[in-house]
């Protein structure tokens, strides 16, 4: 079975849909079933479903590849050519676990809930606008704090807890798992730059854990056309993430999330009337 060039090119723009959105604070999950009301791709649902989660692997990726320097914790040393081992780093990948608990809780209880009933136009734009004000709100109360945590380092295993806490939220589709966690992060006093970095460790277990699960349920019995579908996903979501993380960095070094804050009410905005009047 060959996958035909419309269907090639449906699976490009949802690559670069999950490229865009997978980073910036805008929901990546909330933006891709909304272009799927619109834009539907010829699989089954099933597939589909491991689709949408699975093609975020690509996204990853390019955070690995772009900080690989901050994640691997072996490393050689330039003169002598010895191996060692960054205490600092594994000390994070530590601080990520504890991150990862509530969510990987609520993900294992609620998850199937969730998909049945809430993967649904409504609730993405009201999460979407919430979410929106939230950014505005804090961004305006954050304006003349100074950050108590400043750098990624200065992270502690309560600060790492109460952030994954907040990660919990972006099981609601339209969220956002990057929002979530950087609004608690914002909350408690860590630096936009810090926020943004954590996030990044904090995806990687939780979006590997997340893919594993989905291709679990889903089975290895892919067709030859859901393979090609599948890495065309991922390879164009990477490429689309590597300029987009390099972006968000260079851009909150000097800005604030409120744009993205507006972003997310406009869009919300829309998508109620659309439906409303569909």
């Amino acid at each position: 079975m060959t996958v035909s060039l419309i269907e090639l090119l449906k699976v490009v723009f949802l690559g670069i849909v999950e490229g865009i959105t997978e980073w910036l604070p805008i929901s990546s999950t909330g933006h891709m079933l909304l272009v799927d009301e619109f834009i539907k791709m010829n699989v089954s649902d099933e597939f589909k479903d491991m689709f949408f989660v699975v093609i975020q692997l690509g996204a990853i990726m390019a955070v690995v590849i772009l900080f690989w320097n901050k994640m691997w914790p072996f490393q050689m040393k330039s003169e002598n050519n010895k191996s060692i081992i960054k205490k600092d780093i594994f000390s994070m990948w530590f601080k990520v676990v504890v991150a990862c608990i509530p969510g990987a809780i609520f993900t294992l209880l609620f998850d199937d809930y969730i998909e049945a009933h809430l993967h649904t136009p409504t609730v993405i734009a009201i999460a979407l606008i919430f979410y929106g004000i939230a950014f505005i709100v804090i961004e305006s109360w954050n304006k003349n704090r100074t950050p108590k945590v400043k750098t990624l380092s200065d992270i502690t295993y309560k600060t790492a807890f109460i952030i994954g806490l907040f990660q919990v939220l972006s099981i609601i589709p339209g969220t956002s798992r990057s929002g979530a966690t950087i609004i608690g992060a914002l909350l408690i006093g860590v630096s936009r730059v810090a926020a943004a970095e954590f996030t990044f460790f904090l995806a990687v277990p939780v979006m590997f854990g997340l893919s594993l699960i989905k291709v679990i349920k889903f089975g290895l019995a892919f067709s030859s056309a859901e393979l090609v579908i599948l890495i065309v996903g991922v390879v164009v979501a990477f490429a689309v993430s590597v300029i987009v993380i390099k972006f968000l960095m260079s851009y909150i070094k000097k800005h604030d999330f409120k744009v993205f804050g507006w972003y997310r009410i406009i869009l919300g905005i829309i998508v109620l009337l659309y439906f409303a009047f569909a």
